[in-house]
């Protein structure tokens, strides 16, 4: 498997690159003079060459320049461009105004940390309607990306083209220090890239086939936004777990600042890949849909038609979304973490946990490689002869193991939907899964679902639901519903209330916790049990065992169910009422409903079960109902 550390690098590389078509490819234009002063002469075209801008630590370089339309001088638009100019460059570029500016080649080089050097050579770049600093839209034929150092790699983009492009914004924003509180300010309208590639000489390649954002922009943050994420890239390859709390303070407010600082309302990415090949199991991740936006509620992010192999491991989702995704709790927890004084505890790392309203998914699609047939016995497999191996040309493929079968798992729906988090932990979660499937013999040797391939079950189609919450006014948690159902098998559904549950339920610290075993208490109880054929199952299983007919084992355990069940339980009325209704449903298993309520208001203790010395005495304190439909 490729390692969680490859895998971030390259991710944290690949969104540099995607930052750089919307960024560093706008302030490229920087480099295309042109400008407005009312007061000028007539509309002329003015050539510049060789000409070198100096944007922080980024350098652009243009052999030419070609504005038109202009009635910007040369001298004027050398003053605007000058390296040196004691004017910062935002009230320069807004003045820039042409009917259009041409670069038939851009260079940037921008440094990176432990040495490394990112040169990109933007293609035939233009730019149409200048006004006040401000591109109707850029346009550029495609780019080359080099990266060289410690990580290099190489790649391209195809057509890039943006509207609406703010260079003032821009260049504010990348280079000139704020404190994260000002204005918004919005770079660009929308932007769109295609055919983005990128290959690291490990063997990782990513691949975009289109991108699309809008209305991206942001405040300006504490050295600028280049600044701050070339300090945050150098913190996370230096990260160490003994750093000190004065690094990591840094490390924290330069992610807070970034976080807070960005903006933007929607971005979309289609036809990404991420493959890996060369040294270790070649792997290949898919995702047809990438799509990122709005606000509150409505927020969230969605990918389609995934697809995931390595091996013989093959996985397929047709659809996943997280709504309702905040980074507000993230965002509080780094700022306080940026304290040097603050403790980094269990309770605040939970804490950074962003909030999320929902996940959901739909057609999850599992294969995995099964068992290996035991050596020696595949069907006239020799000692000299080698096993069957993978048809070339395959770069996922792996020797196929004699006699193993695929093993298949599916799941048709998913939900997971959350309640307000407290210190990073959901006070509410309801689960939801709809069409698990998987062979039966995936669960042999399971307390109670082991028993099922004995029953004659091949493959399993399972139902899960489990939807609990807490209430901290009532110091209590309600299991509203935990349902576990499957097709030809039944259902399963228990309810109840646990009461004496307060905060102390989210601490992370064993003696608190291990505190709830002696506060808690069992306000009531609600099972509900419904045959749709295991029971008959279960039946003809054991009536063969034991050489009886069903029939007659059923007596039996109707005798056990109506006369042994409440003799065990301290033949209470409670108990007579279990039995009676246990040997119902042995007779005619339908519907099996039972209910149980704690006399006293504050439910059952700890000291009510381990004190108890029958079961009839725990009975005694629990108003019981039981029936049968």
């Amino acid at each position: 498997m490729i390692s969680h550390r490859t895998v971030r690098a390259s991710l944290i590389r690949a969104a540099r690159l995607c930052l750089c078509a919307g960024l560093v490819l706008g302030v490229g234009t920087t480099g295309r003079p042109a400008a407005a002063q009312e007061a000028a002469s007539a509309v002329q075209d003015v050539v510049l060459v060789d000409v070198a801008l100096p944007l922080g630590d980024t350098v652009f370089k243009a052999a030419r320049i070609t504005v038109s339309g202009t009635r910007l001088s040369r001298d004027d638009l050398t003053a605007i461009l000058k390296a040196d100019s004691p004017e910062p460059w935002a009230p320069r570029l807004a003045r820039l105004e042409a009917a259009s500016i041409s670069i038939p080649v851009l260079v940037s080089e921008h440094p990176g940390p432990g040495g490394s050097l990112q040169t990109v050579t933007y293609r035939e770049v233009a730019a149409r309607d200048v006004r006040a600093g401000r591109i109707a839209e850029l346009t550029m034929a495609g780019a080359g990306v080099s990266v060289t150092g410690a990580h290099p790699g190489s790649g391209t983009y195809g057509r890039i083209v943006a509207s609406d492009l703010d260079l003032a914004a821009l260049v504010r924003l990348s280079s000139e220090s704020g404190d994260g509180k000002g204005p918004v300010q919005r770079i660009y309208a929308a932007i769109q890239a295609s055919d983005v590639t990128y290959t690291e000489a490990s063997g990782v390649t990513i691949r975009i086939a289109g991108l699309e954002g809008r209305d991206f922009g942001g405040r300006q943050v504490p050295g600028g936004w280049n600044g701050a994420m070339a300090g945050l890239a150098r913190g996370l390859e230096a990260v160490d777990p003994e750093m000190t709390a004065a690094e990591r303070g840094k490390l924290a407010g330069t992610a807070t600042d970034l976080a807070d600082a960005v903006a933007f309302g929607s971005l979309e990415l289609r036809g990404l890949a991420i493959s890996r090949t060369g040294a270790g199991e070649p792997m290949l991740v898919e995702v047809g849909r990438l799509a990122h936006g709005g606000t509150g509620a409505e927020s969230g992010t969605t990918l389609e038609a995934i697809a995931f192999a390595q091996g013989g491991l093959k996985a397929r989702l047709a659809r996943v979304a997280l709504t309702g995704v905040s980074l507000a709790p993230t965002i509080a927890t780094l700022r306080r973490l940026a304290n040097p004084d603050t403790a980094v505890t269990d309770e605040e790392l939970r804490r950074l946990t962003p909030a999320v309203g929902g996940l959901a998914l739909q057609d999850l699609s599992l294969d995995m490689p099964g068992a290996p047939a035991p050596v020696g016995k595949e069907p006239g497999r020799t000692a000299s002869r080698p096993p069957a191996t993978a048809k070339s040309g395959d770069p996922l493929a792996t020797p196929a193991a004699p006699g193993a079968a695929p093993v298949h798992l599916a799941l048709r729906s998913g939900a997971l939907t959350f309640g307000p988090l407290r210190d990073g932990v959901p006070t509410a979660s309801r689960l939801d899964l709809s069409g698990l499937t998987f062979p039966a013999a995936m669960v042999a040797g399971m307390p109670v679902l082991g028993a099922l391939p004995d029953y004659g079950y091949a493959d399993l189609d399972l139902n899960l639901v489990v939807d609990s919450a807490w209430d901290e006014a009532k110091r209590e948690v309600a299991v509203r519903e935990m349902t576990l159902s499957g097709r030809d098998i039944g259902s399963l559904r228990l309810a109840g209330t646990i009461g004496g549950l307060g905060p102390e339920l989210f601490a992370s610290h064993i003696p608190a916790a291990s505190l709830l075993m002696l506060t808690a208490t069992a306000k009531a109880l609600d099972l509900t049990i419904q045959n749709t054929g295991l029971f008959e199952r279960f039946l003809a299983a054991q009536a063969k065992a034991l050489s009886l007919k069903p029939e007659e084992l059923r007596q039996e355990y109707v005798a056990a169910t109506q006369f042994g069940v409440p003799a065990m339980l301290g033949n209470s009325p409670a108990a007579r009422a279990i039995g009676a209704a246990l040997g119902q449903f042995v007779t005619k298993p339908g519907r099996l409903t039972m209910t149980a309520k704690a006399k006293n208001a504050a439910g059952l203790g700890f000291a009510d079960f381990g004190l108890a010395r029958t079961p009839g005495a725990v009975l005694d304190k629990l108003d019981v109902d039981a029936k049968v439909e």
